[in-house]
């Protein structure tokens, strides 16, 4: 059997606590026989700070490119709120993304049945919603050039932040789009802001090309993203594979989250491009922060983080069938009632951290090794 090798990166605030969880799934795995791994921890974002001066460490950043998939689980928090912009704990994120070419970020929004209360809609417009953001991860305006705040000479000051989009960028965010609703229904929702943004008027014009060239049997529509917005919350199972910059599709992964009751329900996939061995970078992590003011206090939900550990199996070792047993193992651990505090109903008791995940190796022996 196999023997991947995975970095663990738990970060700050609540990051260790969800981390500790899948550290129980990735021990069952071996137990029940169905993968085998060699793991290692390592510290990003402000624990890095603290220990080493800097939110990614270069030997980290080494043991990363060195990894089959790394495990993120959070980073930031008010007590680096000082640090230079360029130390900041999200900087050790971004640098792992950029540097190690993570350009497709997958958000998948999906309501548990067990949830559907739980979202801020009405429980008719989210039950069976099954939406995948597939999010440009390396360009637009967070990593645009210039970037700066300078003093004019009133005085006051003049903040820039570019937005820098390329043909190749566009289109092999597109393909990875078109490829994942072939394996889904077949639909692909483009979302930009061609009306106002030049940036917008190449995606269109890039996404609708690729389209018409190798992927002519997927559906294709283009929506304003303000409107995409707007449709999230007002009929948000329309929509099945959507395609957006780094910035829509950070504001509106966000959107999409919350319609299923939690951010601390979803998973994230942030790939790199195929090598010449059929193999890619890839980093999994859950779409919540980290959460500093819960942290430490056994509130966190940590089914975000096992569903992106499911997400790793499925993307990056082909182990479809141990992704489906976690996920069914979520599912089944929210239809007995099991919540914590962020899908608990007022008055409803709710259990901790370290509960939830034994809960969900319950459910994982219940149905069945290997």
């Amino acid at each position: 059997m196999t023997t991947y090798k995975l970095l663990l990166l738990p970060g700050d605030g609540i990051g260790p606590e969800v981390m500790a969880e899948v550290e129980k799934v990735v021990g069952w795995l071996g137990k029940a026989g169905l993968a085998t791994f060699e793991t290692e921890t390592d510290l990003v974002g402000g624990a890095a700070i603290d220990t080493h001066g800097t939110p990614l460490s270069d030997a980290t950043l080494a043991k990363a490119d060195a990894a089959d998939a790394i495990l993120l689980g959070a980073v930031g928090g008010p007590k680096w709120a000082g640090v230079d912009y360029e130390l900041r704990p999200e900087a050790g994120l971004l640098r792992l993304r950029k540097d190690l070419g993570l350009f497709a970020n997958l958000r998948p929004a999906i309501c548990y049945p067990a949830l559907a209360e739980a979202s801020a809609l009405k429980p008719e417009l989210v039950e069976g919603l099954d939406i995948m953001i597939v999010r440009e991860l390396t360009g637009g305006v967070y990593f645009g050039e210039p970037k700066a705040i300078t003093t004019l000479e009133d005085g006051s000051k003049r903040a820039v932040d570019t937005q820098v989009y390329t043909t190749a960028e566009i289109e092999r965010i597109a393909h990875v789009a078109f490829d994942l609703a072939r394996k889904r229904s077949g639909r692909v929702a483009s979302a930009e802001k061609n009306n106002v943004m030049k940036t917008g008027v190449l995606w269109k014009e890039v996404v609708t090309r690729i389209h018409r060239e190798h992927h002519s049997d997927i559906a294709l529509e283009h929506v304003l993203a303000d409107n995409c917005a707007m449709q999230l919350v007002r009929r948000p199972k329309q929509f099945d594979v959507l395609v957006m910059d780094n910035l829509f599709g950070d504001v509106l992964s966000d959107i999409a989250a919350m319609l299923t009751g939690s951010l601390g329900m979803l998973p994230s996939a942030s790939l790199g491009a195929v090598d010449a061995k059929g193999t890619r970078k890839a980093l999994y992590e859950p779409v919540h922060g980290s959460a500093p003011d819960i942290a430490g206090k056994g509130f966190a939900n940590p089914i975000a983080m096992i569903g992106s550990l499911a997400m790793c199996l499925r993307y990056s070792f082909g182990l479809g069938d141990a992704a489906d047993r976690i996920e069914a193992a979520i599912t089944r651990t929210l239809a007995s009632g099991a919540r914590t505090r962020d899908i608990a109903k007022a008055g409803d008791a709710a259990i901790s951290t370290a509960e939830m995940g034994d809960a969900i190796v319950r459910e994982l022996d219940a149905g069945g090794a290997a």
